[in-house]
């Protein structure tokens, strides 16, 4: 089959790889029909290449059509139409009895001391092959697949994977109080997404970033918005418009490569210069982020409010203003999406065909997956107004 392969930095390519096969009685293949480009894929591309191997498949947001099950299979059957949640979990360990899904105790990555297995996403995460293919492996089959509707196109149903559970984890996360208010950093896909989400929870919404065609889509959707490559200080900015004190909660939507945070920027470029068997424990033990989007967040939050981290961070020794987060009283929730948690919640939103969430409102390019490589350059550099980038083999 044809898949999206790594092959180092900035380097990704579409070549044949082996058809997958059941090997687990709760295995499922299914063939892709759509898979998102995510964000976090960009770290990949860029920052995280020393965790990666070559020939790696990428891809964790990925749907399609059930081609074979294992025995153990039972709540989906070939010919069914499924979403495939980011992380692979069990459903019936202690922690996802805990609705903890991300922290599977089955297939946590114990070796490098991390939770639970991510499709496509790097030796930590399990190097388990990813979604941006023809066809895809699924582990834990018993429990993961998410059976949607026919009928409607694979963009009201493909969010599922990721961008939706993470963005209403983030809401839900930051414990927005009735009526109450939050700035949402970042204006990607899941920035966009947390920023509907949590208005039409009844929240007030103020949306930051700096590229127009971002800060367009966000508008469109009732979102007030800031201009952070026009505003002098943002946290100032959001200040003036929230009474001086700042918003009850703030998103961090953008993560380890934010703008503006060029020393960091420069120690990530000197070590994803270093080879793979030295830079990889080096950033495991002394690795540093881009810290400018969570510092800024750290300023906007109201005393006594929450920030909610779903941008990807992976610095061990980022240095963090704790008398300011101790004296400010922040309560500070982060983590990978239990995307399984929050299906129920989410569902009745994708199938409701006025689509409150404007879910077909936020791919921006669909390209078939020998595409897939010059997608990843346009969607890094910011080109022709990309926001989503969908992967849609055999398209």
């Amino acid at each position: 089959m044809k898949a999206l392969t790594w092959h180092g930095k900035r380097d990704v390519r579409v070549e044949d790889v082996p058809d997958p096969k059941i090997k687990e009685p709760d295995d499922a293949v299914i063939r892709v029909t759509s898979s998102g480009i995510c964000g976090s894929d960009l770290h990949l591309y860029e920052v995280l290449g020393p965790f990666m191997s070559e020939g790696d498949v990428l891809g964790h947001e990925p749907m399609g059509i059930v081609e074979e099950t294992g025995p153990d299979v039972k709540h989906v059957k070939p010919g069914d139409r499924v979403v495939i949640p980011f992380n692979i979990s069990c459903g019936r360990c202690h922690m996802c009895e805990m609705k903890l899904y991300a922290q599977c105790e089955t297939t946590q990555v114990r070796e490098s001391n991390m939770g639970a297995a991510l499709f496509g996403y790097t030796r930590l995460y399990g190097q388990v092959p990813g979604g941006q293919a023809e066809y895809l492996r699924v582990p834990q089959a018993h429990f993961g697949p998410i059976k949607v509707p026919e009928g409607p196109p694979d963009e009201r149903f493909v969010y599922l994977s990721d961008v939706l559970p993470t963005a209403w984890q983030a809401v839900q996360w930051a414990e927005i109080p009735e009526g109450g208010s939050v700035t949402v950093l970042g204006l990607g896909p899941i920035g966009q997404m947390s920023a509907r989400i949590a208005r039409h929870l009844g929240h007030r919404v103020i949306g930051v970033d700096l590229v127009p065609e971002r800060l367009e889509m966000a508008r469109r959707h009732g979102i007030e918005v800031i201009d952070a490559d026009a505003a002098d200080d943002v946290p100032d900015a959001v200040r003036q418009i929230t009474g001086g004190r700042g918003t009850d909660s703030v998103i961090d939507a953008v993560g380890m490569e934010a703008h503006g945070s060029p020393g960091a920027k420069l120690a990530q470029t000197l070590t994803g210069l270093m080879p793979g068997n030295t830079a990889a424990p080096l950033m495991q033990r002394v690795g540093v982020d881009r810290l400018a989007a969570f510092l800024t967040a750290i300023e906007v939050v109201r005393r006594g409010g929450t920030i909610s981290l779903s941008g990807v961070y992976g610095g061990m020794t980022d240095p963090l203003p704790m008398l300011q987060m101790f004296d400010k009283g922040i309560t500070l929730r982060m983590g990978q999406a239990h995307v399984k948690r929050w299906i129920d919640d989410v569902m009745p939103l994708v199938t409701d065909d006025a689509d409150p969430l404007g879910v077909m409102d936020l791919a921006t390019h669909r390209v078939p997956l020998e595409k897939a490589p010059e997608a990843y350059e346009m969607f890094q550099k910011k080109q022709d107004g990309a926001i989503k980038v969908l992967v849609q083999p055999g398209a």
